[in-house]
């Protein structure tokens, strides 16, 4: 359930999140533009007795929410939720562009990606230092050693940095180098995983499952909303289908749907939906004009020689032709890259 505020002050929101907590029920406040409201979760049985803090003078009302979803809701707030990384802004009119290899591979690979992707207008730099890969036998990422070039680089160019988190002990110390964690399609429902994130305070970015539904990549989110963090971005990067022509379909129309049931941004990552890099600019467009709230862009310097996703990787020069095409369409959804 949610309280809705008919006040906003301090003491009023408090004292109905200390009768929420005594009635045993998590409570976590939301500050909209319009209105602030207190949800109440945990178990639904005798979730009726919320309804006794109406008689408080300060509260509107309280409303059930009836979607499985509760913080990741529309219900629960009403605005688009937009999440700063380090200072950039994503979410709203805040379109993010994030760039950069799969795997980081060596220092001089990563600082030479990072400088062309800031120059062509990237404004969160991407790669993998832990890397869960189909086969025990592909290459894995540097690990520890690939945390610390990846925030050299991202120092250097002056670019927050994101990356992947595998595991629930990885997560305080990817969180120490990475301004935002990412947690892969792979981990969707790794549930431990996404526990640990929703405690890290670090804004979270999460992929969407290769089989999962919109419901149960809301419910996700929600595991790690209901542990305190506000800040996570979705990420639709292709299901699995019959199809064989590319590695995945890019469900597009996950991007409007999503944003009529959720509040949170959702952004793109044609690089994985494709897994070829020729249709990659084509892809980043549509998901432009589906009103996403960014890309995620798989960029190499030398795809031939990567050691992971070399075939779906733009070269730099193609990394600036796709910022180039997508900047009309920004125009005219009303977004920016700034």
């Amino acid at each position: 359930m949610i309280i809705v505020m008919a006040s906003a002050r301090k003491e009023d929101v408090d004292h109905v999140v200390s009768r929420v907590e005594e009635l045993g029920y998590q409570a976590h406040v939301i500050q909209g533009v319009e209105r602030t409201v207190v949800a109440a979760v945990g178990d639904e049985r005798g979730k009726e007795r919320l309804t006794s803090l109406e008689a408080l003078p300060y509260v509107e009302q309280v409303i059930r929410v009836l979607k499985p979803f509760k913080l990741a809701g529309r219900e629960v707030k009403k605005e688009d939720t937009v999440i700063s990384c380090a200072g950039t802004r994503i979410g709203g009119t805040h379109f993010g562009v994030m760039a950069g290899p799969c795997s980081i591979e060596s220092e001089e690979q990563i600082q030479e990606t990072a400088e062309a992707v800031k120059a062509a207008g990237a404004t969160i730099l991407r790669g993998g230092a832990f890397k869960p890969r189909t086969s025990p036998y592909s290459f894995q990422g540097l690990e520890m050693e690939g945390l610390r070039i990846l925030r050299r680089a991202g120092k250097s160019v002056q670019m927050p940095v994101v990356t992947e988190a595998t595991t629930p002990e990885q997560v305080p110390v990817v969180a120490q180098y990475a301004d935002m964690i990412q947690i892969g399609a792979r981990n969707m429902q790794n549930y431990g995983l996404l526990r640990a994130v929703g405690k890290a305070q670090k804004p979270v970015l999460l992929k969407r499952g290769m089989m999962c539904t919109i419901n149960e990549f809301l419910m996700s989110a929600e595991y790690i909303l209901s542990e305190g963090n506000p800040n996570v971005i979705l990420c639709e990067r292709g299901i699995r289908t019959f199809e064989t022509e590319t590695r995945n379909t890019l469900d597009i129309q996950a991007v409007p749907v999503i944003k009529l049931h959720s509040h949170l941004p959702i952004i793109v990552d044609p690089s994985h939906a494709a897994g070829r890099w020729d249709i990659v600019i084509a892809m980043a467009c549509a998901a432009v004009a589906a009103g996403a709230d960014g890309i995620m862009v798989e960029v190499h310097t030398n795809p031939e020689q990567a050691l992971s996703d070399g075939q779906q990787s733009l070269r730099p020069s193609k990394f600036a032709a796709l910022m180039e095409r997508i900047q009309p369409l920004l125009q005219v959804m009303g977004k920016t890259t700034r």
